[in-house]
This record gives structure tokens, C-alpha cells and sequence, in this order.
């Protein structure tokens, strides 16, 4: 018999809200405004589950001098405006979180600020309130196991009773590399073929995670 899992680390964007589809709308519509006109696929590929850090270095770079003074105040105010008009939800995530009935917490790159805006948005906060963890905390972004190993020592679980819930594939690299079960949720954005790996159970319906945990770590 499978030995149970004793902590489910969930991704925010994408996993928990809906919002990486209005994020990746947003994104490569303002970059093309600004000058490096990048398709929706092409921003998922580059920086979908990168951090913040790492897209804004991108953006330096491919931009430079011809980038506005208030270039990040306009993503974060178009960020905003589009998850305050839209941001829902994943579909299937409550009847999920209904179900699983073993310990679980939050860790995103995404800051706490971020974070306490689109779980609040979708009255997803109260659930985790008190164990939510950003990248901000740790050195390393995503696809570097930081993020997840300081969840689990914060929570007092080891890594390898650890289930990862992600929907990226820099995500789940990270969850192979803290050493733990990744679970990539292809109902989104990135196709399953780039979830796929060691470790990991690819399924596209938030309504089966509960059965997927059930089953246990091997």
C-alpha cells in the first residue's frame, strides 16, 4: 500500500485562479505596444511559472532604452483592471478542495501582495490564510526547488510526503527538484507533453486531484 501524502503544496496562478489566460492576454499585448510583439504561446514558453524578476530582465534586455519610465506600472495596472473585471476561479478547484482532506498551503512566485489580491478576489484566501508562502521569501525562483522546500520546512514535512499541484512546466521542474510528487494540471495553458517527467501525473480535470492524492506516494 502507497504510503499518503502529508502535504499538498498548490501553485496559485493557473492551478488555484484562472488568471494565467487574462495574464498571458495582458502580456503580449503590451509587449507588442512596447515593441517586442510576442504571441500568447510565445510568453507562455518564456516566462509562464518564471518570476517576476525573470521577465522584467527579459524585457530589459530585449528593450532597453526604448522602454518607458512607467513600463512595470503599466503591467501592473492592466494586470489590475483585467483580474478585477474577470478573474475567476479554476473550474473544478472547489469541488476539489472540498474533497482533499489532508494538510495543504500555498506557494507562488507571485508576491503576498499579489497573492492576498486574486485568492481574495476569488474568496480562495480564507482556505489558506496563515500558510501562504511567496517566492519573494526564498533566493531562487522557479524551476529551482527553493520555493517548495521552504514550504514544506515551514509546514514541517518532509519533501517526500510532498504532492505538488502545478500547471507549469518551470513548476513542476521545481517540484522534481525539491524531490517531490508533481501533479501538472493540463486544463490550462502549457500542453501536457511539457508537464510530462519523472515523477509527475499529468491530468486536465482539477476534479480528479482528490482520487490522484488518494492514491499516495509510491
Amino acid at each position: 500500500m502507497a504510503n499518503p501524502f502529508e502535504l499538498v503544496i498548490f501553485d496559485c496562478d493557473g492551478v488555484l485562479v484562472d488568471s494565467e489566460r487574462i495574464a498571458v492576454r495582458v502580456e503580449a499585448e503590451l509587449l507588442t505596444e512596447l515593441g517586442w510583439p510576442l504571441s500568447e504561446a510565445e510568453v507562455v514558453e518564456r516566462f509562464m511559472g518564471r518570476t517576476d524578476e525573470f521577465m522584467d530582465e527579459a524585457i530589459l534586455a530585449q528593450l532597453g532604452d526604448r522602454l518607458p519610465a512607467d513600463w512595470k506600472d503599466q503591467f501592473q495596472r492592466r494586470h489590475r483592471a483585467a483580474f478585477t473585471a474577470g478573474l475567476v476561479p479554476v473550474d473544478g478547484i472547489l469541488e476539489a478542495l472540498d474533497q482533499i482532506t489532508m494538510p495543504t498551503c500555498v506557494a507562488s512566485g507571485g508576491s503576498h501582495d499579489k497573492l492576498r489580491f486574486t485568492l481574495g478576489h476569488t474568496g480562495l484566501y480564507r482556505r489558506f490564510q496563515g500558510r501562504i508562502f511567496s517566492g519573494k521569501e526564498v533566493a531562487n525562483g522557479k524551476p529551482a526547488p527553493d520555493l517548495f522546500l521552504h514550504a514544506a520546512a515551514r509546514m514541517g514535512v518532509e519533501p517526500a510526503a510532498c504532492a505538488v499541484v502545478e500547471d507549469s512546466h518551470y513548476g513542476v521542474l521545481s517540484a522534481r527538484a525539491a524531490g517531490m510528487r508533481a501533479f501538472g494540471y493540463a486544463g490550462g495553458l502549457t500542453p501536457a507533453h511539457r508537464l510530462e517527467g519523472p515523477g509527475t501525473v499529468v491530468f486536465d480535470n482539477m476534479r480528479e486531484l482528490p482520487g490522484l492524492l488518494a492514491g499516495g506516494r509510491t
